[in-house]
């Protein structure tokens, strides 16, 4: 999860309401993997006119996880009446095999990153970054228009806009391969399908997940495929 310094309320929904995604990464979060976003962050310097900071960096967004319901129910409880609690909890076991709980976690990285403060009115730098980004071609790269301070909250902003888009893929695949190895052992089929030297690869893939006997058949007509 991305750590920010102690603020006040204020400050909190101040950066939120003044933030805007300019350009959104085409590129949705990984599934089964980390993702690096590579943001731009422009914001107009405090008491100064046609002064403004661009902020380059990388977020790390790190791989989805599924919480199960009843690990939900032991962490995020605290704090209710406990007739709430147990109303709450007694709804989550009887649609315990309908829910599925996603935790994001993120970290703003400091190695790479910079500042540019450069004499412009800010349309027009906004401008140019965009036109810098969309040139580039990085399906990665967003370009966000946000607050001096606090402007980790602008990041976090983009970054929940991203869940939002990514999160209903990631429960469709998710749900279908909660752990990501029908995933795994779809790309060493392709692997092997393309090189036969990686049929033993793709062997110890299948009798590590025990699922040899499941995907038998396929295994060696891909091996009769090679040898004839």
């Amino acid at each position: 999860m991305m750590r920010m310094k102690k603020m006040e309320p204020f400050d909190f929904w101040y950066a939120v309401n003044n933030t805007e995604v300019i350009v959104m990464p085409p590129r949705r979060l990984e599934t089964f993997g980390a993702t690096t976003i590579d943001y731009h962050l422009v914001s107009e310097m405090m008491d100064t006119v046609n002064r403004v900071r661009v902020r380059e960096g990388r977020i790390q967004a790190y791989r989805p996880e599924i919480v199960t319901p009843r690990s939900f129910m032991d962490t995020m409880l605290e704090g209710f009446s406990e007739e709430a609690a147990s109303r709450y909890v007694e709804w989550l076991r009887e649609h315990e095999q309908d829910l599925l709980i996603l935790r994001y976690g993120f970290k703003i990285r400091k190695e790479g990153s910079t500042e540019n403060i450069v004499s412009d009115p800010i349309e027009a730098v906004l401008e140019r970054v965009k036109s810098d980004v969309q040139t580039r071609g990085n399906p990665l790269a967003a370009l966000v228009r946000g607050v001096e301070e606090p402007w980790e909250v602008c990041l976090l902003k983009l970054v929940v806009e991203m869940v939002q888009r990514s999160a209903p893929a990631h429960a469709a695949e998710l749900r279908a391969d909660p752990d990501g190895r029908r995933r795994e052992i779809e790309a060493a089929f392709r692997e092997a399908s393309r090189e036969p030297s990686k049929l033993s690869a793709l062997a110890e893939i299948l009798r590590r997940h025990n699922l040899f006997r499941e995907y038998e058949d396929r295994f060696f007509a891909l091996v009769r495929r090679h040898r004839g």
